[in-house]
Formats: structure tokens, sequence, C-alpha cells
């Protein structure tokens, strides 16, 4: 009852402001940002000519410093207002040899990927008995006898959804698998790749690296090659199998999160971000995976940048560094802002890939909401529903979501995006022009309306303090 109380009494307090939230002459350009969009094809030019002239950006390469300058020249081409970098420091690991084979009783050389920050193992690789578990669950209820100088194989299979709610199911076995087999006196780790297509691609992906922690020699093998594992492990005879993995860990490598900003007319120091990463796994091009997202929030800004008057508030591009290995950019940015947190009117992060925009939601305050329902009208054309009252704004503002950040999520359609995902597989070919125009006009719409609300979204402890509240209510 306090929880709906207080609602309402914030919807009161509100009520002027969002009986006519937008003025007409801020909803046209809206409607025009968005016509425009569906219209045009930068979107596309962007993430082809990335993929194209860089192609692969493993966070600490040569491609990823590359990418830096590639992605300065594009700001600076287009005419923001500021476009400058800030650093982001990380571990970094280099891929080497993989290759994984059945030795008997039946020989088999099977798809491999290394996953991230897997050592390598001694010249000619580690043979041994292969013992398999469901999921993750069954590897951490097992006891060591059962797995102590064995190769372990997890079996689980993600699920295709629309969300991608399969992924977040199934990705333990590669983030701790490694971890927890090691503790349990294991030699390596075989997954089956966390993805649904069922061609005979490997994915790869990041583990949970910590100095402190050893991992095992690790590797994602593909859902065909791990469909014959399992109907060998169902046979009376022991599985063996050989893995070896050269790689390498380097410490303390620095890129860049690079910047861009149309300068705010009214009040520029409030900030509407839009963020996608630009560094990628080393075995596509990164076209799905964030080339897309690049694009998307680039072409969003560059055609609020080409009106003829500018936005309220300030609007920022925040391409960040190093995601797909550890969110090091994404958190180099949130420990900046700690203390200017309530400048952020909103973020929202692009990096899923080139489905179509299904749904928004939102984390702000209370009062407020009726302003996310007003966006949402502008984007039902686009054919995009209202979602729900929470949001993170994406992977790398993830790490702000503690200081109360305000943040959109816009839900795009997932149904195909992991089969392909961190795979040789994610290249340009995967993105069809007219679903990244509809995610462009989507994040035009949010970016230019956030910017014109005649409203604070609540960033910092205004935020903070109505969760509390709710939490104690429940």
């Amino acid at each position: 009852m306090k929880r709906v109380l207080s609602l309402a009494a914030g919807l009161l307090l509100a009520g002027p402001l969002v009986a006519e939230t937008f003025s007409d002459e801020d909803l046209a350009v809206a409607r025009e940002l968005r016509d425009s969009a569906l219209a045009g094809d930068g979107g596309y030019e962007i993430v082809a000519d990335l993929t194209t002239r860089i192609g692969p950006r493993l966070a600490g390469s040569e491609a990823d410093a590359k990418a830096v300058e590639w992605a300065v020249k594009l700001f600076e081409d287009m005419g923001f207002d500021r476009v400058w970098t800030e650093p982001a420091t990380f571990p970094t690991w280099h891929r080497g040899l993989e290759r994984t084979e059945i030795v008997s009783p039946a020989h088999h050389e099977l798809v491999t990927l290394a996953l991230g920050f897997s050592p390598a193992t001694p010249k000619g690789g580690i043979e041994a008995e292969v013992v398999m578990f469901d999921d993750l669950a069954a590897l951490e209820a097992a006891d060591e006898s059962e797995v102590a100088d064995r190769i372990v194989f997890i079996r689980n299979r993600m699920e295709r959804t629309r969300t991608g709610a399969g992924y977040g199911r199934a990705v333990g076995a590669r983030s701790v698998g490694s971890r927890v087999a090691e503790e349990k006196g294991a030699l390596a780790l075989v997954i089956r790749s966390i993805g649904t297509s069922n061609n005979r691609f490997a994915h790869t992906g990041m583990q949970r690296f910590d100095s402190d922690v050893r991992l095992l020699p690790a590797v994602a093998i593909s859902n065909p090659d791990a469909d014959l594992l399992e109907r060998l492990m169902a046979g009376d005879e022991p599985v063996r199998i050989q893995v070896e993995v050269d790689a390498e860990t380097v410490e303390a490598y620095t890129s860049q999160n690079v910047f861009a900003e149309i300068t705010g007319g009214g009040s520029p120091e409030k900030i509407v971000a839009l963020g996608a990463h630009l560094d990628s796994w080393d075995v596509g091009t990164g076209a799905i995976d964030d080339g897309a997202g690049v694009a998307i929030i680039t072409e969003a800004a560059r055609l609020i940048q080409e009106l003829d008057r500018r936005p309220d508030r300030s609007i920022r591009v925040i391409l960040f560094a190093a995601e797909e290995i550890g969110l090091w950019g994404g958190r180099a940015w949130s420990k900046a802002r700690e203390e200017e947190i309530e400048h952020y009117q909103l973020v929202a992060e692009s990096d899923f890939g080139a489905g179509e925009i299904y749904a928004i939601s939102a984390r702000v305050r209370d009062a407020v909401w009726p302003v996310i329902e007003a966006i949402q009208s502008e984007l039902e054309p686009l054919g995009i529903e209202l979602g729900r009252r929470q949001a993170s704004g994406g992977p790398d503002f993830s790490p702000a979501s503690g200081l109360g950040v305000a943040a959109v999520d816009l839900h795009q359609d997932g149904t195909e995006y992991f089969d392909y995902h961190h795979t040789v597989n994610d290249t340009l070919d995967k993105i069809e022009p007219e679903a990244l125009a509809q995610n462009a006009a989507a994040y035009a719409v949010l970016a230019w309306l956030g910017a014109q609300a005649p409203v604070d979204f609540g960033s910092g402890e205004t935020i903070l303090a109505e969760e509390r509240d709710r939490e104690a209510s429940d």
C-alpha cells in the first residue's frame, strides 16, 4: 500500500509535466529522425566499413588500436562537437594453436575454439579419460574422485529464445566451469559451445578471470561435435580425448573508450549516453557483436547532429573498450563517473546484434514513468511495445547500476543471434539492413526525446532510495 500511495503522490506532483510531456516541435523532430533513419543506409555503411577495414578486434591486439583510430576519425569526420578518448587498462590474451581429438574408442577431430584466458597445455597436449556432466551444477555436486585426473566435458545445450534468456542459463559452464573443475583435480575442460547453431562452428567466449584463480586449459566444441562425444560416452567403453592449447596471457595493456558528443543547447551538463563496444572476439569480423551496435548508435547520433537545432541536453556516443574480456571499458567509465552520475539523464547500450527491437524497458524514478510511456508511443510505429520497469542499460553500463544510473533497454529479437555469436560466422552478411535501420531509428528517437524531456529521470540517490523503499514494502 505504501508503494501505491507513493507512486500516486508522485504522479500527482508530476501531472503538469506529463500532461504535455513533449512539445509538438520536439515530437515532429522525433518523427523526422525516425523516418530519416528508416530511409537511409548510413548505419549499414558504418558496420561494413568497420568489419572490412579493421575486421576482428580482440582487446589488446593491433586491430584494437586501429579500431580506436578508426572511431576517432569517423567521429571527427561526422562533425561532432567534441571527440575524445579515455583510457582503460586490462590484461590481454592471445590465441594460438587449439586442437581437440577423440583418441578412443574411435578417432575424431573436433571443431574447437579455446576459451578466453585459457592457459596453454604442455606441448603435445593433455590426453585423459573423459568424465561427462549434464551442466555446471552437476559438476559442482560431483565428488573429487569422479573428476581428478580426468578431462571434464559439460554437455548442457543452450535453449533458443527471443530474449536470449537461454544464454544466461547455460553460460555458467563457460564462465566458471574451468575453476570448478580445477578445484576438483581435473586436467582440462571441454564444453559444448554456448550457442544455438547446429552448424559445425565452435563458439568462444570469456571465462571469469582473476590472477588469484588457477584456470585449466579450456575449449568449446561445436554442437555437432558435442553430440558425437555424447554418443560415444553413452557406450560401454571409456572415452579418451586429447586437448592442446597454445595461448598467452599478457598483463596491463591500455586501450581507449572513444567518445563523441553533441553538446546540449540548454542544459549541456545533463547527458543522454548511447553505448556499444568497439572490441570483438578474434575469430569472426565482429559484425553482429558488436559492429552492429557501433553502427546503430553512431548513425542515431549522426542524424541528430545534422539537425538544424540542438538538443536541450548533451547526447554522447561511447564506444567501450574490452567488453568481451571483462567489461573493462565499462568499469573504467563507471569509476570515473562515481561523483557525477546524477548528470546522466539516461543511458542505453546496443549490444545484441541487429535483430529488430520489439520492446522498451526502463529504470527511472517512479513519477516519470509516464514519460517513458510517451517515448514508447513514438516508437510504436516501429513495432516497439512497452516493457518492464527495470533495465540495466546494457553490459557496459551495468557497472553503474549500483550508482543508480537511469537506464533504458531496447530489447532486440535474439532468436538467431546465438547462431553466430562468438564464432567465425559473425560476419557482415548476417546483418539485415532494414533491421539495422529500425534500430537506428529507435535509438535516434530515444536519444532525442530523452534529451528534450521536461523531467529528470532520477539517476543517483533518487532511484536508489525508491528501490530501497520498494524492497522494504515488498
